[in-house]
């Protein structure tokens, strides 16, 4: 890879974020080596992120790893797993609901059921089951993160563990990442479809076992069939209104990209995207609002520059790079560093009004040093 490729999409990373918009950190990797990293700073790698939708491609591997355990098939009924929640008429669309149509993002829901299902006040599972399924499964595609929640909630009736407790030792020790965390619902079921924290190398590593087929050390830790089956097209999405690279088809809760590539990826630009052509994985974090441009950089400059060949040493390109590498920063927000009436907020608490978050209270503090904010609940 020319170092002046790197150079090329770093500069255009920054040109496209700055001042409103942020990639975080990128790692590229190439033949199973780091080829290029870097963290703007405050970001650092031991950060962890908020994985956002990224968390779903984790979801699917711990059901591949399920069914490879004998513990369910892709063909196993939704309902088969919550006979308690089963609504007392089902229609013939819920009962013809499997998990390969949660996988797929085909449940035949007519719309996201995400805030209908989390912000029921119900159990999650049953709030789900009742809705209506307009279409048969299978048949209509529409992204839907509390599918993946469901997802999660079978591993936990499997199990009697969480997602996290089942990934832990079959795929986050035996790749080397450490303390990871993931958010739970009300009950202590893992969410799935989102909130799994982890750091920028902990998705390069997730990548290049993908890349390796589920081999890691020598080891085969996710089937290779899986691996296959998983990242392969299951859904059609190429008319819904959105940008490229999110209407080239949909797997088992990856998404198809152009080029013959595949990737995880959540909110605001977490990216796990995967080119087994080139042989390569490139793990980003982000605060940006439109992923499909950081995309295009990334077809734009670094995939034409990843050529077969090694290339003869180019010291000026390297040290340039290196150079540039070494200083990533975030501008800061220009404004006051302080408020005239500071002194008249220190200190004192606030009642709130009642809230989703059960929030009660909120202080600040202003000191010479630091501001602190304190939150009851």
């Amino acid at each position: 890879i020319p170092s002046a490729a790197v150079l090329n999409f770093v500069r255009a990373l920054e040109e496209h974020s700055f001042p409103l918009d942020a990639v975080q950190s990128f790692m590229l990797l190439r033949h199973g080596n780091v080829a290029a990293e870097g963290w703007w700073q405050p970001y650092g790698p031991h950060f962890p992120h908020s994985m956002y939708s990224l968390s779903k491609s984790f979801t699917s591997t711990a059901i591949g790893l399920a069914v490879a355990e004998g513990r369910l098939t892709l063909d196993d009924t939704v309902l088969s797993f919550f006979p308690d929640d089963v609504p007392a008429e089902p229609d013939a669309n819920l009962q013809a609901m499997r998990v390969r149509h949660l996988l797929a993002m085909n449940t035949g829901h007519k719309e996201d059921t995400t805030d209908r299902v989390f912000g029921s006040g119900d159990y999650r599972p049953r709030a789900f089951l009742a809705l209506p399924v307009e279409y048969e499964p299978g048949t209509w595609f529409v992204y839907n993160t509390a599918a993946t929640y469901m997802l999660s909630a079978i591993i936990t009736k499997l199990t009697g563990g969480s997602l996290l407790d089942y990934l832990r030792p079959r795929l986050f020790e035996p790749l080397g990442i450490d303390h990871p965390t993931w958010e739970s619902d009300p009950v202590g079921i893992n969410l799935g479809g989102t909130g799994l924290h982890i750091k920028t190398e902990d998705i390069a590593r997730f990548g290049q076992m993908y890349l390796q087929g589920g081999m890691w050390d020598g080891k085969q830790i996710v089937p290779a069939g899986w691996i296959a089956e998983a990242t392969s097209v299951h859904s059609d999405n190429s008319n819904r209104p959105a940008t490229i690279d999110w209407t080239a088809r949909y797997g088992y809760q990856f998404w198809r990209c152009r080029h013959n590539a595949y990737r995880g990826d959540g909110a605001f630009g977490q990216f796990c995207i995967v080119m087994p052509d080139q042989d390569a994985v490139l793990a980003i974090t982000s605060g940006v609002r439109d992923m499909q441009v950081v995309l295009d950089k990334v077809w734009t400059h670094l995939l034409p520059g990843m050529g077969p060949q090694p290339l003869p040493a180019d010291p000026p390109a390297q040290e340039k790079l290196a150079a540039k590498l070494a200083s990533l920063s975030l501008p800061l927000p220009q404004g006051q560093r302080t408020s005239s009436k500071a002194e008249q907020w220190t200190g004192k608490t606030y009642k709130l009004e009642n809230n989703d978050l059960k929030l009660q209270t909120i202080t600040f503090r202003f000191d010479t040093d630091c501001s602190t904010i304190i939150i009851g609940d």
